[in-house]
């Protein structure tokens, strides 16, 4: 079967036939696909689609590629559930969330991503920790869920290796935005992690890959019909990226963000709304809570009773980071050597945000990626972003930017004000949180 005329009857929009499917994915786990062919296949998607059955086809082909992960001869005492975001600016979730659902008695195989285009990934979020074993051996995966209730890791070799080569063309081919891709990009990944119950997180705005509520809507759709389709209980999400969600955006800046959230020093209000709604999601779907009400309550005691930092402390020092990163983070995070404000021009309230421009402003500092290959500097970045309907005055600090050089820091702060709209009214709030699909 000809891997030529499977692209071409796909980019003609034909409908692919299973083997066809099957072919394609274990062309990119082998390495038979070449990256040319890799990339025009998820370019044929990209404009002609696939309908459920092709993509629930794909899902499950790539999540057969390699090893599927298989809990129950663990004995584990709560349910495994994972939490999964489409990508945005600023979304450093699941660094605080996975704890704390641990904390209240689940256990979560985490498996991450590295960034997409303008988006940050969790994976090199982590990566910004000195020692972190991002991708163990499923023993040692395996030992930290078990011990500590949850790992934060990337794809190993072995998890679904047709999504974790397609994941990183998709990257650097203008393809990512692609649903069919996305959705089985992601459920390949949380079925080869043998979950009992997802939540996802599906963003719409401005700085996320839907930026229509009705591209969130058909996202959170696909993903929760072709998850049903592969027998794995789903809800969805869908929150707001019309700006970044934590007040940083960048890899160890973020991660100081999730720290100081851990540990209650600060914690940015919209952030804080999404992790509780998600985090009351999955309690919810794993049986741990009566209620919503229950849910939040149960899952607030765990951030503020420090339950849910020293999980993260524990896992961070299961896989190899050091040992005092809550107490001490300056110590082990990369901090970049300019440090600079970015100073308003202009009196009035933030009306809007190109959150997006601001996530290529990362990428250009050196925070992403152009290329699959190259390599992030962590240090670089945002921090103290002011959020939308803030007022501000000339000359005060809309952000500061952490950057390698005076150059790029003067051009990060080009890009910075210009991301921000200015008006003499402030704009109406937004809830952070817009609907939830699937709940009981």
């Amino acid at each position: 079967m000809l891997a030529q005329e499977i692209i071409r009857r796909k980019r003609d929009g034909d409908r692919l036939e299973p083997a066809e499917i099957a072919a394609i994915a274990g062309g990119l786990a082998d390495g038979s696909l070449s990256e040319g062919q890799a990339a025009a296949f998820a370019m044929a998607v990209f404009f002609k689609g696939l309908d459920k059955a092709e993509c629930a086809l794909l899902t499950l082909a790539m999540a057969r590629s390699g090893r599927v992960l298989d809990w129950s001869g663990e004995a584990l005492a709560g349910p495994i559930l994972d939490k999964h975001s489409t990508g945005g600016v600023g979304d450093n979730v699941s660094l605080m969330l996975a704890p704390a659902i641990a904390a209240c008695g689940a256990y979560v195989p985490m498996i991450s991503g590295r960034g997409l285009g303008h988006t940050g990934g969790t994976l090199d979020k982590l990566d910004s920790i000195p020692g972190y074993a991002s991708q163990p051996d499923e023993a040692n995966f395996r030992r930290v869920v078990r011990t500590c209730g949850c790992a934060i890791i990337g794809q190993t070799a072995d998890l679904a290796p047709a999504d974790r080569r397609l994941y990183a063309i998709r990257d650097v081919t203008a393809t990512v935005e692609s649903i069919p891709l996305i959705t089985a990009s992601i459920l390949s990944k949380k079925l080869a992690a043998g979950l009992g119950g997802l939540v996802m997180d599906v963003k719409t705005g401005s700085g996320a890959f839907m930026p229509t509520l009705a591209g969130a809507r058909a996202l959170a759709a696909s993903i929760a019909g072709v998850a049903g389709q592969a027998g794995l209980p789903t809800r969805a999400l869908i929150t707001d990226m019309n700006q970044p969600l934590a007040s940083a955006a960048g890899n160890a800046v973020e991660m100081r963000n999730a720290l100081d959230y851990l540990t209650g020093k600060h914690r940015d209000l919209r952030l804080h709304d999404v992790v509780l709604a998600l985090g009351a999601q999955m309690l919810l779907l794993g049986g741990l809570a009566r209620d919503m009400a229950a849910a939040r309550a149960r899952l607030a005691r765990a951030l503020d009773s420090g339950a849910a930092a020293e999980h993260f402390a524990r896992m961070v020092a299961e896989l190899g980071g050091p040992r005092d990163l809550l107490e001490h983070p300056d110590q082990h995070l990369a901090q970049a050597p300019i440090v600079m404000p970015v100073l308003a021009e202009a009196d009035g309230f933030i009306t809007s945000i190109d959150t997006r421009a601001i996530g290529i402003a990362v990428v250009a500092l050196g925070g992403g990626r152009r290329r699959a290959s190259d390599t992030i500097d962590p240090s670089v970045g945002f921090s103290a972003l002011v959020g939308l309907g803030a007022p501000v005055r000339r000359g005060a600090p809309l952000g500061f930017v952490h950057a390698r050089s005076l150059a790029q820091a003067e051009a990060a702060t080009a890009d910075l004000r210009q991301a921000c709209m200015f008006g003499p009214v402030a704009p109406v709030a937004t809830p952070p949180v817009i609907e939830i699909v699937g709940a009981a």
